[in-house]
């Protein structure tokens, strides 16, 4: 029987599958596949494969664990990830984006409104659904959207 992440990318599973171990920290069998299909489409499958068959198998599953934060990271920021969110106090944005890709939902179409906000706060609150405060005049905002 395949396991949910090789049911959602579509490819054979076998006894010895890279991604069932990697998955069982992950209660929920729809929140494995939205995970693993939200980390496929972002690095790729043929790269998160490589990624998972290049540590030891102990290790996987904290890899895709990793690969997931940094997937919702940086789809929030996309300059400085996970990381960044981490070092500017903002670790909450990233959790909930996990929880929010865990139940489902998408990040992705949101991506492009992210460059409005004047500032990595405004854009980042904004993005994950939550009204901007209004800091920077409309002339402002008017001349940074001509050159995103």
């Amino acid at each position: 029987m395949s396991c949910n992440g090789c049911r959602v990318l579509r490819k054979g599973c076998s006894e010895n599958c890279m991604l069932r171990h990697c998955l069982q920290l992950i209660e929920n069998p729809q929140a494995q596949a939205h995970a693993t299909l939200f980390v496929a489409k972002f690095f790729g499958r043929a790269a998160l494969m490589s990624f998972l068959s290049a540590v030891p198998a102990n290790q996987r599953s904290a890899l895709f664990q990793s690969l997931l934060y940094e997937a919702v990271g940086r789809t929030i920021n996309p300059v400085n990830g996970a990381v960044g969110l981490l070092w500017s106090g903002n670790w909450q944005l990233c959790q909930m984006g996990v929880e929010k890709v865990l139940r489902g939902g998408t990040l992705c179409h949101q991506a492009k409104k992210q460059r409005v906000g004047t500032t990595s706060q405004e854009s980042e609150t904004f993005y994950m659904g939550r009204k901007p405060q209004d800091s920077a005049p409309q002339s402002q905002r008017n001349l940074l959207t001509l050159f995103f």
